[in-house]
């Protein structure tokens, strides 16, 4: 049990002799701990804080333009908490596939403005544009209101329940921005109706 191993047995294997590869095996030592931790091992203070915190800025630069990129592609959850499930992103798709009258609401607002500047010393001009501007108030909001109808309609029938608080704000908000400006951007084209 305890004798000593004949001399002429096999001498042991030197670390220098060739190793054969096995397929499936590491083929590589097996590192020390004390290396690896070593490795690992961060000071909790950086020595450099100027080359540190640029380096923290930089990650977090990436990290909002990923998160902005990905809520523009409409990706689940990516999007806040009032953009968020089916019937949000029905309703998103049901304004987005449409041209509303509320959209051109601000680019007419601006041409009013400069026409009320330009010709300051007509008293008709101002008069029209104004007027002009109510009427496309008005129809907006009446465009707005149909939509919302056939929308909650459409959400009653496709999800079998109601729509939650706060959709029929959505829908009218949505409806009023410029196209070019919505968030999440528009998934779909206008007049598509494959989403449906």
């Amino acid at each position: 049990m305890f004798r000593r191993k004949n001399d002429d047995q096999e001498p042991a294997v030197s670390p220098d002799a060739e190793r054969t590869e096995r397929p499936g095996a590491k083929n590589r030592p097996t590192p020390k701990r004390r290396e690896q931790e070593a490795a690992r091992r961060k000071p909790l203070v950086p020595t450099d804080r100027k080359a540190a915190a640029k380096a923290s800025k930089e990650s977090a630069r990436e990290k909002r333009i990923k998160q902005r990129e990905a809520m523009n592609r409409g990706e689940e959850n990516a999007l806040p908490p009032r953009d968020r499930g089916p019937v949000k992103r029905f309703i998103r798709n049901t304004v987005d596939s449409r041209w509303n009258i509320g959209e051109i609401l601000l680019p007419l607002m601006l041409i009013v403005l400069v026409l009320m500047f330009a010709g300051s010393r007509v008293a008709a001009i101002q008069l029209a544009s104004i007027l002009a501007v109510w009427a496309i108030v008005m129809l907006g909001v009446i465009d707005a209101f149909f939509l919302w109808r056939r929308t909650k309609k459409a959400i009653t029938e496709k999800f079998g329940d109601e729509p939650p608080r706060g959709s029929a704000s959505y829908t009218i908000m949505r409806s009023f921005q410029m196209r070019v400006s919505r968030m999440p951007k528009p998934q779909v084209a206008r007049g598509d109706k494959s989403w449906e």
